[in-house]
């Protein structure tokens, strides 16, 4: 019987240890924060499909405005929710040929397909080719169109466009 005194208390004595060490133990625990910062500034992206644009010769009495290939134009802007994205193009000239001889760069004119892409003609002033609101990526392209003159002197003419994308 004794035995079985010292077993039971025994069994008694491991349950209250067990019981009483779960009943008064404190989970530890620890917090920490950390901020998180994010720096996102304006963007502007612009992209021409080409480097140059070709008008290839023809008869004037059959075709009377020379066409170049399509200009694919893609601009991507990050900027304000209601700010003003504007891609805007500039000549450097007139289109300068042999001895002096040019053609009004005010004649070189294209259509524009796209939203927010406009048509309009070239000027040593910039003048907008497309307008948007915020931020986003279009896509569209021009359509340069040249007229197609008797009097133009034979020879090859040129002149630079400069395009700038601004969104603030």
């Amino acid at each position: 019987m004794r035995n079985t005194l010292v077993k039971v208390g025994l069994s008694t004595a491991a349950a209250v240890l067990l019981m009483s060490s779960s009943a008064y133990a404190q989970p530890a625990t620890a917090t920490a924060s950390v901020n998180v910062t994010v720096n996102v500034a304006a963007k502007a992206r612009l992209t021409l499909g080409a480097a140059s644009i070709i008008f290839l010769d023809q008869d004037p009495a059959t075709v009377l405005t020379l066409q170049a290939d399509p200009l694919t134009v893609d601009v991507s802007a990050r900027t304000a929710p209601a700010a003003s994205v504007t891609l805007t193009v500039v000549a450097t000239g007139d289109l300068a040929g042999p001895g002096g001889a040019t053609i009004p760069v005010t004649t070189l004119a294209w259509t524009a397909t796209g939203g927010g892409f406009a048509g309009g003609s070239s000027s040593t002033v910039a003048q907008t080719v497309g307008s948007w609101t915020g931020s986003g990526s279009r896509s569209g392209s021009q359509l340069y169109t040249l007229p197609n003159l008797w009097t133009y002197a034979v020879g090859n003419y040129s002149t630079t466009l400069n395009y700038t994308l601004t969104a603030p």
